[in-house]
């Protein structure tokens, strides 16, 4: 099924794997910037020229056949080759090869970062593209094969790809009040995901409406330490504001958990992507093993 490539529109892929990313044709339409009725006229042309429907659309969405599930494989063949030839033409003297990482702004805090220097200690022939994305775009660039390795807190199930566990972040309380106290007028909602929304929810039932709601915690973050504040943050995000004095833990305010994930492809036998996850498997257990200790020398 390769020829496909020779004479098959790039975009009839992608346009395909958008709607196997995001699990509807409107939501590939808005992830393309094109509208829905264009996304339907592509996907009836790559069926046509396939001879096999690719998806079955119900109240849920927009689900693979399975001629859907088997062409996956070869649409991302497709759009790997083109991104490949792009990677190969542009890099640079003295690299053998090159990897894409997509993730969560908060991850780059002080993790990925290791990470990086991980790699350029491991693998010093291997040239890097780094992103900061949103799970959406993330998941997108997986499917696509335009992003080697996403990490991210809320991943979608999708087929060929791998979803494993990384670490756990500790989301705390803390405010800019040196008393400790939450100030509601002042709390600015973090959007860390829907099992972030469930906790809060379930332990403030009576929590008005913030006045002030964020999709990144950066942003937050410097909102609060610019003008003053409080919300839920990574404890490692925090720890040296804490110490210096700049935050304040919220007194006897619960402590929720946050699952931090890496998804790659699940049939790469890539050795430069297998030794960029075992850096990020050990960078985790270090987390962890560091977060132990952290906890241990506080008793």
């Amino acid at each position: 099924m390769d020829y496909l490539g020779s004479y098959m529109d790039i975009e009839l892929a992608r346009t395909f794997l958008a709607v196997a990313a995001t699990g509807n044709f409107v939501a590939a339409s808005i992830r393309l910037h094109v509208t829905q009725s264009t996304v339907s006229a592509r996907i009836r042309t790559l069926e046509t020229q396939l001879g096999a429907k690719l998806f079955v659309r119900g109240r849920n969405g927009a689900e693979l056949t399975a001629a859907g599930k088997r062409f996956l494989s070869h649409a991302k063949n497709l759009v790997r080759t083109l991104e490949q030839a792009r990677h190969d033409v542009g890099l640079p003297q003295g690299y053998h090869d090159v990897l894409t990482l997509s993730a969560r702004i908060a991850l780059w805090e002080g993790f990925l970062p290791r990470w990086v220097n991980w790699m350029r200690k491991a693998a010093p022939d291997v040239s890097l593209r780094l992103e900061i994305g949103f799970e959406a775009d993330i998941m997108q660039g997986l499917i696509e094969g335009t992003v080697d390795i996403g990490a991210m807190y809320t991943p979608v199930t999708r087929p060929g790809l791998v979803i494993e566990q990384l670490f756990d972040e500790t989301l705390l309380l803390v405010t800019s009040s040196p008393g400790g106290e939450w100030n509601g007028e002042g709390y600015i909602h973090i959007d860390w995901g829907p099992e972030f929304h469930a906790q809060f929810s379930e332990h403030y039932p009576d929590a008005a409406s913030p006045a002030m709601t964020v999709n990144i915690g950066w942003l937050a973050m410097q909102q609060a330490l610019a003008f003053g504040g409080s919300g839920y943050f990574p404890e490692r995000l925090v720890r040296e504001h804490l110490a210096s004095g700049r935050l304040h833990p919220v007194r006897e305010s619960p402590v929720f958990r946050l699952p931090a994930y890496v998804v790659f492809p699940r049939e790469s036998h890539h050795d430069t992507l297998n030794h960029a996850l075992e850096g990020l498997r050990v960078l985790a257990q270090k987390e962890v093993r560091g977060r132990v200790n952290d906890n241990l020398s506080l008793r």
